[in-house]
């Protein structure tokens, strides 16, 4: 079969942790790289995990809050220094366009690269690229600010069951959201605090780790990764062991973990 992995590049939420870096996560699919979400200090990351930064192509950003998209100007200088000529695409929320833009211009930059930008749509399931191999979906999720995750679904194949893989980020609780990843084979899935939290999960708009176990049975998936873990937390066994109870395939997305897709 050909090859379908995440890399957990951070695992983390949005204050800064010695225990685990910020989110961020490259797809790997048949010798094709995407990154999606990059916190900063992404780039560090990705040398730790001897993933080469030359051959991600494509990158989806989920929201602009910070700890999902402030390493991505960092990484795309980087590519500039680089020589890197060919295009990259970034899939994300329309302002991140613009914001890209001030900075390239604050900095005198002109990319040596083509930086081809496609806003993600609000509302509904869209499919947002398609080559010979994959298709890729946004889907809203409900946060603070406008927020978007992302179904990744393998080509039928004959003679094996198509493998797909869900990004859920930061969301309130809400079981509507199972329709747009209903039977995927993998999905991660935010879970911020442990369930006693759950009042403080419902405020800032995340979601605890029972929360996102009840998300895997309602959409019907193979597997649970749970991450985005609040700073709180040094130790993530009762997290895990409490996401268990309720759907005993759950396993912690932890940083420098290789996840095979599996149907």
């Amino acid at each position: 079969m050909k090859p379908f992995q995440v890399h957990i590049i951070g695992s983390g939420s949005a204050v800064p942790s010695a225990h685990r870096a910020a989110t961020s996560q490259v797809l790997h699919y048949n010798g094709q790289y995407a990154m999606i979400d990059c916190a900063e200090g992404t780039q560090i990351h990705l040398k730790k995990n001897k993933i080469s930064l030359s051959r991600i192509s494509r990158f989806f950003i989920s929201h602009l809050h910070g700890d999902h998209y402030f390493g991505l100007i960092g990484l795309i200088n980087t590519l500039h220094l680089y020589g890197k000529t060919q295009p990259i695409t970034i899939y994300g929320p329309a302002a991140l366009y613009d914001i890209l833009q001030m900075q390239l211009k604050a900095s005198d930059s002109t990319l040596k690269f083509p930086l081809i930008f496609k806003p993600l749509l609000p509302n509904e399931k869209h499919l947002i690229v398609e080559d010979d191999q994959m298709r890729c979906y946004s889907f809203p999720v409900r946060h603070r600010i406008a927020a978007w995750g992302f179904l990744f679904e393998e080509k039928p194949v004959a003679g094996s069951h198509a493998r797909s893989y869900a990004f859920c980020t930061d969301t309130a609780f809400s079981p509507e959201l199972a329709g747009y990843f209903k039977d995927v084979s993998v999905l991660y899935h935010e879970a911020t605090f442990m369930d006693h939290l759950r009042s403080v999960a419902e405020a800032t708009f995340h979601s605890t780790s029972v929360q996102a176990a009840q998300m895997a049975v309602l959409s019907g998936t193979g597997r649970l990764l749970i991450g985005h873990f609040s700073s709180r937390y040094s130790e993530l066994d009762q997290m895990l062991d409490e996401a268990r109870e309720v759907f005993p395939q759950t396993d912690l997305a932890l940083d420098g973990m290789v996840v095979d897709i599996k149907s």
